[in-house]
């Protein structure tokens, strides 16, 4: 077996390493990516099925959302603790063991009679993911040459911006074809094939470190991740000033503010080293993901009750309009290290987002009740080729800064940042949605009976529904709920184009990628 040798504790990844054939490399590749691919379709598989599981298990909306966002909160909580084990534990025993975990908590899931045994599985599947989703980024910056290394890594990122989007439209035809209980047949297939292939082709690495592992950040960290975390997704629904809201909060940042002092005294012996965010490749990379995995998962909300509310199409086919922006963005994603090793990788991030940013808003600018799907998709195209371009120069940026003995923490790191970003543009661009809805349409209810009108400004699908209780205005009603929303749209796009303008101006003017050397 070829095994990599270990790298030194500090400095940029070494290039001496025992590397696998171009064969094995591939198989790697491939195995890295389907075990990969079960991570993110499970964090959006669910959501397709939230009616489903209401009625399965009698269950209230707040523990459907729990249900769903439990394990995200788990997997974004322990990324880091689990990347840095993963480096001094062995990379390859890290994922096989998390691939196990993985595997039987998702059947288990499949396989719950109550909303307690779901709750416990999808923590228990949030586990396994956090041992996975670093370790398999970390597996491909300590096996391919440097040569190599930016494509492997534009394939991964490629997975991780649209295997989101696959994993819904394969979820919604399964809940539309069979049951919500086949979702998690999709992750165990997923498991088994990645389990077998990493067993026989991935080689081990880890790290040989002099101090003992740093506990206290890991424990801070954790604390840090999920109070923050648990704000941006409880805010919205149970108020930003509400005491549990407040709490949240208060933890997170007293945490992070620990976590912080901490790592600066242990230096060397760091789970992670703050003081590598004063590096523009790590500060620019790490933002530049914030923003765009931010701006993404935004723009999802904005999209499917578009084309389910306005359109009137069912969640499959919703899911399958969202495929050409997901296909562009996995083959920019593969083209971007190319593009980068020609002009550079700081130009190949700036012409991404500038792509981005004018693609949301060619999509605020078209976007109309009438327009219909053709009026966006041009917007679209844009955003997922010019979000593909970003994701691999600014992931490459992100693992290039810390050593090969730390890739393990390195990928973490990169995989936490999407996770804050996913968190934060939701909660952001998903109340710039309802507050202009709410504005556009109080306006617009003048005629329309108390009790309707009331629904109405709840949102679009409450305004919907009441159309059935509103008599002779009930086509009014719908068209007022479907113009306010196409108005609140325009907020959210106009607030993801001043984020995109403002991180092309950071980019362009202060960040410094680090060009691949094939010497």
């Amino acid at each position: 077996m070829n095994t990599p040798r270990t790298a030194p504790v500090s400095g940029h990844p070494t290039d001496d390493l025992d590397i696998p054939d171009a064969g094995r490399r591939r198989t790697i590749l491939i195995a890295v990516c389907i075990a990969l691919m079960a991570v993110i379709a499970s964090v959006s598989g669910l959501n397709v099925a939230q009616p489903d599981l209401a009625v399965a298990f009698d269950a209230s909306q707040s523990t459907v959302l729990w249900i769903i966002n439990i394990y995200t909160l788990t997997l974004a909580a322990l990324l880091l603790p689990l990347g840095a084990l993963g480096d001094r534990l062995g990379r390859k025993p890290m994922l096989v063991t998390g691939l196990i975990v993985f595997g039987i908590a998702s059947a288990a899931a499949g396989l719950a009679h109550s909303s307690e045994i779901m709750l416990i599985a999808r923590v228990l599947s949030g586990v396994g993911a956090a041992m996975i989703m670093p370790i398999t980024l970390a597996v491909i910056t300590s096996t391919f040459p440097p040569d190599e290394r930016g494509r492997a890594i534009g394939v991964w990122t490629g997975v991780a911006g649209g295997g989101g989007i696959l994993g819904m439209f394969l979820s919604a035809a399964l809940v539309d074809l069979a049951s919500w209980r086949w979702l998690f047949v999709l992750p165990v297939a997923l498991v088994l094939i990645a389990l077998t292939m990493v067993l026989r082709s991935v080689p081990d690495s880890r790290e040989k470190s002099a101090h003992p592992f740093d506990l206290v950040g890991a424990l801070t960290s954790i604390v840090a991740v999920i109070g923050l975390i648990f704000v941006l997704q409880e805010g919205p629904v149970r108020g930003w000033t509400a005491p549990t809201t407040l709490a949240g909060l208060t933890a997170g940042v007293l945490a992070t503010i620990a976590f912080v002092a901490w790592e600066l005294r242990r230096r060397d012996a760091a789970l992670l080293d703050v003081r590598l965010f004063g590096e523009r490749s790590l500060a620019g990379g790490s933002l530049t993901l914030l923003a765009v995995f931010g701006v993404q998962a935004g723009i999802f909300v904005v999209l499917f009750p578009f084309f389910q509310a306005v359109l009137g199409w069912s969640g499959l086919l919703s899911t399958l309009a969202l495929m050409p922006m997901a296909i562009l963005m996995m083959i920019a994603s593969g083209l971007a290290s190319q593009i980068s090793a020609r002009i550079g990788p700081r130009a190949t991030m700036s012409i991404g987002i500038l792509l981005a940013g004018a693609g949301l808003a060619v999509m605020a600018l078209l976007v109309s009740v009438s327009g219909g799907y053709l009026a966006i998709l041009p917007g679209m195209l844009a955003m997922g080729f010019g979000m593909g371009l970003s994701m691999t120069p600014s992931t490459e940026a992100i693992t290039s800064t810390l050593p090969q003995s730390r890739q393990g923490v390195a990928s973490a790191l990169n995989d936490v940042t999407r996770e804050f970003g996913t968190a934060l543009g939701v909660a952001l661009l998903g109340a710039l949605l309802s507050s202009g809805y709410r504005t556009a349409i109080d306006g617009r209810l003048t005629n329309i009976p108390q009790a309707p009108a009331g629904a109405a400004r709840e949102g679009i699908a409450n305004a919907l529904n009441a159309a059935n209780h509103a008599g002779p205005q009930a086509q009014p009603l719908i068209h007022a709920a479907q113009q306010s929303f196409v108005e609140g749209w325009q907020q959210a796009m106009w607030a993801g184009v001043a984020v995109m303008a403002a991180l092309f101006i950071y980019c362009a003017a202060t960040f410094r990628g680090r060009r691949e050397s094939t010497r």
